[in-house]
């Protein structure tokens, strides 16, 4: 089932290449003030263009279908969808006009065996980073939800490695990986404040393994690791503050830190086959930031909903 969450509830759809992407939100409270110009700075955050993001350039216009009446939410369904303009679906088919073949790397194998073959495959599919699009204009509504009843809790995700290095010293990594048609990975911390103490549950629905389920939908996220990650296997407890802001998967009050690694694009170097076309980014992790904050807020938006 395509449904993330319980009392605040998410489906997204849509294609890459297909007419439009989007979200059907559930559960969103009523008098929630809301325009199309609310999603702007995030998906402006989220857009390529600038150097190593693809060269795919998309209007983002969010159309808001149902679920706002004069600037307020309604308490009903809310969908918010975004036309696909800028494709290049020629890329994606041989000369024959047939599906080229799988592309190393990306989910066209396990999506063509998940759906008998009858899977979209052009520039992804569903299974698309384009997908992130719609988890940025859910967060939007769910950082809203959050600041209501919480206007102290801030969620703020940074960019701290590209291809192994730290961020600042990256320029010239990433220039070479442009040159080269190779693509890089990284790492994004994410660090939220401000949350009460008393969200989650023990053991199943942790905030830790929450938050993780919707951090792997993100296309390209291959690991979360909370506070110290795997350095607390390697330090005393004499030596460990024990301050990651959860405890027995129930938030403490302290701040909440993660780390996010990405992988490398897998659809671009020069030693590919012929075959895989198409616009890719050279370190989607540029882009990914945003869409953490994102999932970390849909997560903390439904948790907030329960008593």
């Amino acid at each position: 089932m395509n449904i993330f969450g319980t009392l605040f509830r998410l489906s997204i759809f849509g294609e890459s290449h297909g007419p439009n992407v989007g979200v059907l939100l559930d559960g969103v409270p009523p008098g929630i003030p809301l325009v199309s110009e609310d999603f702007t700075e995030d998906i402006n955050r989220r857009r390529s263009g600038g150097p190593a993001t693809t060269a795919r350039q998309e209007k983002d216009v969010p159309h808001v279908l149902s679920g706002v009446y004069k600037g307020f939410t309604c308490g009903t369904p809310l969908c918010i969808c975004f036309d696909n303009e800028d494709t290049r679906s020629q890329d994606y088919v041989s000369a024959d006009g047939q599906n080229i073949p799988f592309r190393p790397g990306t989910a066209d194998f396990t999506g063509s065996i998940k759906h008998k073959g009858f899977q979209d495959p052009r520039g992804g599919g569903h299974f698309s980073g384009r997908l992130t699009l719609p988890l940025v204009a859910a967060g939007v509504v769910a950082k809203k939800i959050l600041k209501k009843d919480h206007p102290a809790l801030e969620i703020s995700a940074f960019l701290t490695e590209v291809g192994g290095m730290p961020v600042g010293l990256a320029n010239g990594l990433l220039a070479s990986a442009v040159e080269k048609a190779d693509s890089l990975g990284g790492v994004v911390r994410c660090r939220i404040t401000g949350l009460p103490a008393g969200w989650g549950d023990p053991f199943f629905n942790s905030v830790e393994s929450q938050l993780s389920h919707l951090l792997f939908s993100i296309p390209g996220v291959k690991g979360v690791a909370f506070g110290l990650g795997f350095d607390e296997a390697r330090i005393t407890g004499r030596n460990n503050p024990h301050r990651g802001g959860i405890a027995g998967g129930i938030t403490n009050g302290y701040p909440v830190t993660f780390d996010v690694a990405i992988k490398p694009t897998p659809s671009v170097g020069k030693y590919l086959p012929k075959h895989v076309q198409g616009r890719h980014d050279c370190c989607f992790a540029l882009r990914v930031p945003v869409v953490i904050e994102a999932t970390a807020a849909i997560v903390l938006a439904d948790l907030s909903l329960h008593p």
